[in-house]
């Protein structure tokens, strides 16, 4: 983390000590005759192609969403979109989780446990023996033995 802000020091340090470095100047004359605007060469484009000049979907509709070209159905589609999207994966993605199977078997480990206590506490025996394992299955070595 030190080490990135440790990159940006040059630049920090370039930005502070030279204001005018970060000073951006737009020219605001009149093009000259050897520089066509942007606007002239959109105009030339469309007296090419015989006044049928591309509109942006963002001129004839402001409340352009990317769905369709005509504003009714750009929204209509937009509501569908954001409906199934959002709610219907919230709700179905909510229920699919809640439903997963035990992770780790915690809830099978409580039941077993459970079961285990019953059956010994019907049995008389204690919960928990002396011996964990049974001492006449374990090898151990012998004296000489290291």
């Amino acid at each position: 983390m030190l080490a990135r802000f440790a990159r940006l020091g040059p630049t920090v340090s370039r930005l502070r000590f030279n204001p005018s470095s970060a000073v951006r100047c737009v020219s605001q004359s009149p093009p000259t005759s050897g520089a066509a605007a942007v606007a002239d060469l959109q105009h030339a484009h469309a007296k090419e192609s015989h006044g049928h000049a591309e509109v942006s979907a963002y001129e004839k509709n402001p409340d352009y969403h990317g769905f369709s070209q005509d504003p009714v159905v750009d929204e209509v589609n937009m509501k569908l979109a954001f409906f199934f999207g959002i709610s219907v994966a919230i709700v179905i993605g909510g229920t699919f989780i809640h439903y997963l199977p035990d992770h780790g078997m915690r809830q099978w480990a409580r039941r077993e446990a459970e079961r285990l206590i019953k059956q010994r506490e019907a049995e008389g025996v204690p919960l928990i023996g002396e011996n964990y394992y049974d001492p006449s299955k374990i090898v151990l070595p012998g004296a000489g033995e290291s």
